[in-house]
């Protein structure tokens, strides 16, 4: 495929369509563990961003920059820089545009979730977004075949992972083992960006 801010916003808008139509349930999981506004801020962030017309950057790396600190300004909460760290990371390690396959796209979603990790200090088990992104990186890089897709069932087996488990990070800490039992709302959508990019940009 062809890196190109059009590209890249077909992924985007793809993104602001599923959380729009899974907003009842992120905010029902984070009503539970949270504060009950994931699904409305997630929401906010993502049509903002689904409105940046992509014909108005010189290249890909300037649009997701340019979506990165959309969320970060949109979204509020913690949700808005840990999404917005992910994908201003992301594009700073993107190539130049033109032809991109699996070598290429792999530094960018290893520096973006590495910037989540340093963001948000948490790490696998911790029950947040990373409990989804981390395996789908890793699933991306050892796909011999359908690297998108790989990663997108795997950040879907690690956001169910994350029902059983007791957050130690965020709101939901709060709750202690009261927390497990319901999978985690940064890991839901977080399987949702990648979902989006399995279909978008496979």
């Amino acid at each position: 495929m062809e890196l190109s801010p059009q590209i890249l916003a077909g992924w985007l808008r793809a993104f602001a369509a599923d959380i729009a139509e899974n907003e009842a349930l992120l905010t029902d999981l984070d009503r539970q563990i949270g504060d009950a506004d994931h699904g409305a801020n997630m929401v906010r962030g993502t049509t903002a961003v689904a409105q940046l017309d992509p014909a108005d950057f010189a290249d890909g790396r300037s649009y997701v920059k340019k979506a990165a600190m959309t969320l970060i300004s949109t979204v509020g909460g913690a949700s808005g820089p840990l999404y917005g760290t992910l994908l201003l990371r992301l594009g700073s390690a993107l190539p130049d545009d033109g032809p991109i396959d699996q070598a290429g796209w792999l530094p960018a979603l290893r520096a973006g979730v590495e910037g989540v990790v340093a963001r948000g200090k948490a790490g696998p088990g911790d029950k947040t977004m990373l409990d989804a992104l981390i395996p789908a990186v890793e699933a991306f890089e050892a796909a011999t075949d359908q690297p998108w897709q790989a990663a997108a069932e795997a950040a879907a087996a690690g956001r169910d992972a994350t029902v059983p488990m007791i957050a130690h990070k965020g709101r939901a800490s709060y709750l202690g083992e009261r927390s497990a039992g319901v999978a985690d709302p940064g890991a839901t959508s977080s399987a949702l960006l990648i979902e989006a990019a399995a279909r978008t940009l496979a």
